[in-house]
């Protein structure tokens, strides 16, 4: 239950019979969900040895609220915030590397859970992070300008004039088929509410880069049409993280983790396995300041 009184759905994935190497947080995309389309991704990365987490936005999935409908974006990060603090904190995860991955939208919500607790995170996976909206999707100025002003009398309504995402998003035409069949993504135009959160906090993001300082790496389709691909190189300039990378992958579409071919997401998931590993093998100041203060908290009691 969060502050607004909705139940959040919430899941997990775990290591077979081994410690998890380290924790990931999984942010899912506009629309979609955890449970079923990020469950392959989830079920990858508990192969390769870490534990997963995911929750359901308000609105989305199997969380309560109007479907499609996000009343403020701060709550999202809020509820993500407060659901992936308590899991670190358990005390089984107290000495574990902390990683966030988030796809679209989701790439949002995890460079905004940075923001607001900027040394706690030790690292992110940005799947083609929405720090702009490609402008194939985007209302011109002007309906944006109306849609604005009709957002504060009919925030729920769903005219937002825009591609449908879903074709624009999955390469793979059976994945288009299982987003559409599957009763916990929301169809159809955006609500208008959603939308001007949606622009906002691209906006915001986008004017902010250089506030980025956590270790991360950008994954990001050169034919994707949902969200910029210059933005993302934008941020792999401007933050000011010193541990930082861009990978991009010619004619790969948007939904990199699940609505490509089986081939190409093996190459992005190489990826992806690949840069966490890399990291868990480093040492890790955030967890050795810990333990230390851990340590000097026993010693003075």
């Amino acid at each position: 239950m969060n502050s607004c009184g909705l139940k959040l759905f919430t899941c997990e994935w775990l290591p077979k019979d081994k410690e998890p190497k380290g924790l990931i947080f999984i942010c899912h995309g506009y629309a979609m969900e955890c449970s079923i389309t990020m469950n392959s991704s989830a079920i990858r990365l508990a192969r390769a040895g870490f534990a997963v987490y995911g929750i359901d936005y308000e609105g989305h999935g199997k969380s309560d609220g109007l479907q499609g409908y996000i009343t403020s974006f701060d709550h999202v990060v809020e509820d993500c915030s407060n659901h992936f603090t308590a899991i670190s904190e358990r005390k089984e995860n107290m000495g574990k590397r902390r990683y966030l991955l988030g796809e679209s939208m989701g790439g949002a919500v995890a460079l905004l859970l940075h923001r607001k607790k900027p040394d706690y995170w030790d690292g992110a996976v940005l799947v083609a992070p929405m720090c702009k909206i490609a402008e194939d999707v985007k209302p011109k100025p002007v309906v944006v300008n109306i849609l604005t002003k009709l957002c504060k009398v009919i925030p729920t309504w769903k005219i937002i004039p825009t591609q449908d995402i879903i074709d624009v998003a999955f390469k793979v035409p059976e994945i288009r088929h299982q987003v559409r069949n599957n009763p916990y993504c929301f169809k159809g135009r955006p609500r208008l509410n959603t939308g001007n959160e949606l622009l906002r906090i691209s906006l915001d993001l986008e004017k902010r880069l250089e506030e980025v300082s956590l270790p991360f790496i950008i994954l990001h389709g050169e034919a994707d049409r949902v969200t910029d691909i210059s933005v993302s190189k934008q941020l792999l300039e401007k933050a000011s993280s010193w541990d930082k990378s861009l990978k991009t992958y010619p004619e790969m579409w948007h939904g990199l983790l699940y609505g490509e071919t089986v081939e190409n997401i093996d190459v992005v998931f190489a990826d992806i396995i690949g840069w966490l590993e890399e990291r868990c093998g480093l040492g890790n100041s955030r967890i050795e300041k810990q333990l230390k203060t851990e340590s000097d908290d026993l010693q003075t009691k």
